[in-house]
């Protein structure tokens, strides 16, 4: 029996073809937190008597890239669920794994190499929840892409 799922699709049982459903959340959670986490602190230091955050949107141009990665992560599933989706020549599912990998690349550049300019800090909570919801885009893709073999 089908009953009405989320934005109106069909809930099949578990074992009938949900993988795909689960992968669409996963993967429209992962990227609404990327889009939040670069909104976070990156970076982080104290000095004396007083604490100093640095966004990841103000790291430059990586921390906006890792931004608007997560935000077209969004819109692409957000889409997909009001009807309009991509051609079939380019599966949703390669498009969240090339999203997720250049989110980690990016995300991977700034844990490793700290900009000149935050010199007084270290790495904060912000840029390893950027890290995990980029791999975790990463994830939800294969499995939306294993559904599709």
């Amino acid at each position: 029996m089908n009953r009405p799922g989320v934005f109106g699709r069909a809930r099949v049982p578990f074992g009938g073809g949900t993988l795909h459903a689960w992968s669409d959340r996963l993967t429209f959670v992962f990227g609404l937190s990327l889009t939040l986490s670069a909104l976070t602190g990156w970076y982080s230091g104290s000095g004396e008597g007083t604490t100093v955050s640095v966004i990841g949107w103000h790291t430059g141009t990586v921390g906006k890239v890792v931004f608007f990665l997560g935000l077209l992560t969004v819109v692409l599933i957000a889409l997909r669920e009001f009807g309009i989706e991509l051609p079939a020549a380019v599966p949703e599912s390669l498009v969240a794994i090339a999203i997720g990998s250049v989110a980690t690349i990016l995300v991977l550049v700034r844990l490793i190499s700290i900009p000149d300019t935050f010199f007084f800090a270290s790495r904060g909570i912000g840029i390893w929840i950027s890290l995990v919801c980029a791999v975790g885009i990463i994830v939800s893709g294969l499995l939306a892409a294993s559904e599709e073999l």
